[in-house]
């Protein structure tokens, strides 16, 4: 309990906590539809976004979110308007933004920027500033769940009876999309980029262990994605190694002590 009282580690427990409703809200959403290497694409083109604000000299997470939301909408769009295959569309977003970030930060002038803790994360860095943002998508995605929940199971799950009934499909799409985009944004100081879409996966394959439920489900997730995002950051802390790679290992291993344990059970 004595490491509450530094003021680190009180942000970091925050970043836990907001990140775990963010990613067990839609991690869910994305494990159902089935759209997980949507939110991989989305993950890897916002590195050109982090590259460009070092090269250009702004904040890195908003470089960030503005190339992670434009993958995000084109992705969308090539898929629906201009009909590219999804996978295809994927890719090309991909790697164009891997291509953009590594060719802007060759030609940053001065030293090569310390892009660590954007590729693998550390929770223990967050910002006051980074906090507040990620509050606010939580009120979004917990409003934008709450009110539209009916409805975005209609759309997630059977589109052409959606769009018989009268929703606006296309707007819920772009919505969601965006919403996962900025999911997987501000939560790169968590876990990084390369490791941002197992927190994504994770807790929502150890939370499927016990409910097929939605509503359920999304509660699940978050509970499992705390306990672990806060067990690896203390076990990062204590055995001084890094916090994204713990949390991920951590919840990787009660993904398979639960599963094991399932499988005792039968």
């Amino acid at each position: 309990m004595e490491l509450f009282n530094y003021d680190f580690f009180q942000k970091a427990f925050l970043a836990a906590v907001f990140a775990s409703i963010s990613c067990g809200v839609i991690g869910s959403y994305i494990v159902s539809r089935r759209i997980v290497f949507i939110s991989g694409g989305i993950t890897h083109a916002s590195f050109g976004g982090i590259g460009l604000a070092f090269l250009v000299g702004f904040n890195p997470l908003l470089g960030a979110v503005l190339f992670a939301v434009l993958a995000a909408l084109g992705i969308q769009f090539f898929t629906k308007v201009a009909e590219i295959r999804e996978d295809s569309s994927i890719a090309i977003w991909w790697s164009l933004g891997m291509a953009l970030g590594i060719i802007f930060v060759f030609l940053t002038p001065g030293y090569t920027p310390n892009l660590m803790s954007y590729l693998f994360g550390n929770i223990l860095t967050v910002t006051v500033s980074e906090l507040w943002w990620m509050f606010i998508l939580n009120v979004i995605i917990i409003l934008f769940f709450s009110l539209l929940f009916s409805k975005i199971l209609f759309v997630a799950f059977d589109e052409e009876f959606a769009r018989a009934a009268g929703l606006p499909v296309a707007l819920f799409n772009y919505l969601t999309i965006t919403l996962i985009a900025l999911t997987v944004v501000l939560n790169i100081r968590v876990v990084g980029i390369i490791l941002i879409l197992s927190l994504l996966t994770i807790p929502q394959a150890t939370a499927n262990l016990f409910t097929n439920n939605f509503k359920k489900l999304l509660i699940l997730s978050s509970v499992f994605a705390f306990t672990g995002t806060i067990s690896g950051l203390f076990i990062s802390y204590f055995l001084n190694i890094p916090s994204g790679a713990a949390i991920i290992f951590t919840l990787v291993i009660i993904f398979g002590l639960l599963r094991l344990f399932k499988f005792l059970r039968k």
